[in-house]
């Protein structure tokens, strides 16, 4: 006969009731600031995009549908803040839970496309020179960001297939064939969409700090900037999408041995992990500026104080400034 403590925690976690709630109170105030900040900062870049920066001009459409991605998740913190201060997991409405999967899908895939995208654009002009012309066609092309959108889409149907309750993903109390290929096609996409562009992300990082060894001093500032593309989204990779893939691991393998001591724990973690992913709406202006210094003057010019813009060009100036007295010197030799 099954234990009675077992059948009450399987239950509360099939119908997505919060196993405590002080934690969640916190993770609902963390997602109302990230909310509070993440929706003027995209709205503000989404208007330098559009109407000071026009990125169908300048090879940014990519950044654009980054952008446009992270407008998926800005949309769901209020709606997660009010799950969570409700004691709920997921909505125990079918409609808007799935809805809200569906647009987490799609985000988290659309910004991992897009951020590989924009790693393997720096590769290719980095470590292969001579196919510069085929990277550079496609970031003119619209036509690709369309396709990366439809592909993306049916990894989303397990989210909308009504064989779960509660978007709740193995570890039922009655499991059937039907839950068990759902779940597992659903937990597939999501630790495939993390961790092998993971290995993408480190390769092309590594070829590019090795080339960047390679070159001369006059290369340097060029392979630099390009390093610090590939970094950034590492560090956005390493923030928002490993922790909670390490920890969505650890939890079905605690449902899948039925340890439910320990179930309440992990799953409080899992979804603290999941909360620091959505800094994601936060982080990627980071990249955006890196990737392009046209839209970080933009930006700067637009939103920044006086003040604080003078500052920042002094702080340009003397950085810069040691590359121009090696490059004086180096022509000076170079006349003698």
């Amino acid at each position: 006969m099954s234990n009675p403590l077992n059948m009450s925690t399987n239950s509360s976690i099939d119908h997505c009731k919060t196993p405590s709630n002080v934690p969640y109170e916190i993770f609902s105030w963390v997602m109302a600031v990230q909310f509070s900040l993440g929706l003027p900062l995209n709205l503000s870049v989404l208007y330098i995009f559009i109407f000071r920066f026009k990125f169908w001009k300048n090879k940014s459409i990519f950044l654009f549908n980054i952008v446009v991605a992270d407008f998926l998740l800005v949309a769901c913190l209020p709606v997660k803040t009010y799950h969570y201060l409700h004691r709920e997991r997921r909505s125990s409405n079918t409609a808007v839970c799935k809805t809200m999967l569906f647009m987490l899908f799609l985000n988290r895939g659309a910004s991992i496309a897009f951020l590989i995208t924009l790693s393997i654009d720096r590769y290719f002009h980095v470590v292969h020179l001579g196919r510069r012309n085929l990277v550079k066609m496609l970031k003119k092309s619209p036509q690709i960001s369309i396709v990366i959108w439809l592909l993306l889409l049916p990894l989303t149907i397990p989210t909308m297939v009504a064989t779960f309750e509660c978007c709740n993903s193995h570890g039922r109390k009655h499991e059937t064939y039907f839950h068990d290929v759902t779940d597992t096609f659903r937990e597939v996409v999501f630790f495939s969409q993390i961790f092998f562009p993971f290995i993408i992300l480190v390769y092309c990082t590594v070829h590019i700090v090795n080339r960047l060894r390679k070159k001369t001093v006059g290369e340097k500032a060029k392979l630099r900037r390009a390093m610090w593309v590939v970094m950034s989204v590492v560090v956005v990779f390493s923030i928002c999408f490993l922790p909670c893939a390490i920890a969505r691991a650890v939890l079905l393998s605690v449902r899948l041995q039925n340890w439910q001591a320990a179930e309440d724990v992990v799953v409080q973690v899992y979804d603290g992990l999941m909360v620091l992913s959505y800094m994601d709406c936060l982080l990627d202006p980071l990249v955006y500026c890196f990737c392009n210094s046209g839209f970080k003057d933009a930006y700067i010019s637009t939103f920044c104080p006086g003040s604080l813009r003078e500052r920042l060009v002094k702080l340009r100036c003397s950085a810069s400034s040691p590359s121009f007295k090696t490059n004086g010197l180096l022509m000076h030799k170079q006349r003698w």
